[in-house]
């Protein structure tokens, strides 16, 4: 039975150290050391052996038993650090470097808190095409044939289109109210409907203005909207999205597809009024025209404007945002400086 420890102790020790992998280990556990393994069958052997021997041979076969356990852990953790990602000899419990936290763009967040604004109103989000045409864009919302924003100086029309007209006639929406009138195609009155999206006009930036910024629409018609429902839905949307009641004040103006329409101004909060560069120092910022829809609008929408009205807002997103954090250029947010995105993380 000498023979046979001192075999098992040169195979097991053998086997140990050559094996590749964790699996080879468990391998040569359940060889040495298992139920059926060959040490194990050794020392039911113990009986046999005279008195005298039994102890000492037990004892030995007990030490063998532990120094193949600390051979097959040892060999595990040099199977551990040989494919280890960590460096030899790194020292884990040096502190890391932070790492850049992530955050939504300012305008993107400002988006959703409009969105939750006119979720709590029972206003669905509507989501339309980039691509519009002129039949949507200028000749549903009863723009005049010779309107200067049908021109290549206003908007962004699609190569080979110059010579079409109508649906043929395609372009980079200049605006959302196209789409208004997409949605009301699709349903059947009363509509209560909020459509954000990006927008594209060909102009010269300054630091209030963009050729690619955002919108956010908003549009109900029902049998019955009176004026004060308007005025009502444009203080709360503003007090939701900043904390606090805002100043507005609405002004008569023309826009093609309101009647009547107005411009919707609220107090600049970057100088509560004062005058900056962002109102152009006169301490107000137009963010939105809005008015009940022209009829020429509902029956493009294929909407009797006999039996059902409406009322219309176009909120300028970007410049909301200015105003939520007192931004005095919008072109900060299109830069892709996270230097100063960072800031809203």
């Amino acid at each position: 039975m000498r023979e046979q420890l001192d075999a098992i102790t040169s195979n097991a020790l053998a086997d140990i150290e050559n094996a590749a992998s964790a699996a080879d280990l468990d391998r040569i556990h359940t060889l040495f050391l298992g139920k059926k393994g060959a040490l194990t069958d050794l020392l039911k052997k113990l009986p046999k052996l005279p008195l005298a021997d039994r102890s000492l041979f037990g004892q030995e076969a007990n030490a063998l038993k532990e120094r193949i356990t600390a051979a097959i852990e040892a060999r595990k953790e040099t199977l551990s650090d040989a494919i280890s990602p960590i460096p030899q000899g790194f020292d884990t419990t040096r502190p890391g470097i932070c790492m850049w936290n992530g955050g939504l763009h300012p305008i993107t967040q400002m988006r959703y808190d409009l969105d939750d604004a006119f979720a709590s109103l029972s206003f669905e989000v509507y989501d339309g095409p980039e691509i519009s045409s002129e039949l949507y864009d200028f000749d549903s919302l009863n723009f005049p044939a010779d309107h200067p924003a049908r021109e290549s100086m206003d908007t962004y029309w699609l190569e080979g289109c110059d010579t079409l007209k109508g649906a043929r006639r395609q372009c980079l929406r200049p605006h959302l109210t196209g789409g208004s009138v997409r949605r009301m195609q699709q349903g059947v009155p009363p509509f209560r409907f909020v459509y954000p999206g990006r927008v594209y006009r060909n102009e010269t930036t300054d630091a209030s203005h963009e050729r690619a910024f955002f919108q956010y629409e908003a549009l109900i018609v029902d049998r019955n909207v009176p004026f004060s429902a308007g005025r009502l839905l444009v203080n709360t949307i503003l007090s939701t999205v900043f904390g606090r009641a805002v100043p507005v004040r609405m002004r008569a103006g023309f826009f093609p597809f309101v009647e009547p329409g107005f411009e919707i101004d609220m107090q600049c909060l970057v100088c509560e009024g004062v005058g900056c560069s962002v109102c152009k120092r006169v301490g107000w910022l137009e963010v939105m025209p809005g008015g009940p829809p022209h009829p020429g609008v509902m029956r493009a929408a294929g909407i009797d404007p006999g039996e059902w009205e409406g009322f219309y807002i176009n909120i300028g997103l970007d410049r909301l945002v200015m105003m939520r954090y007192g931004i005095s250029d919008v072109r900060l947010f299109h830069s892709g400086d996270l230097r100063f995105l960072g800031q809203f993380s």
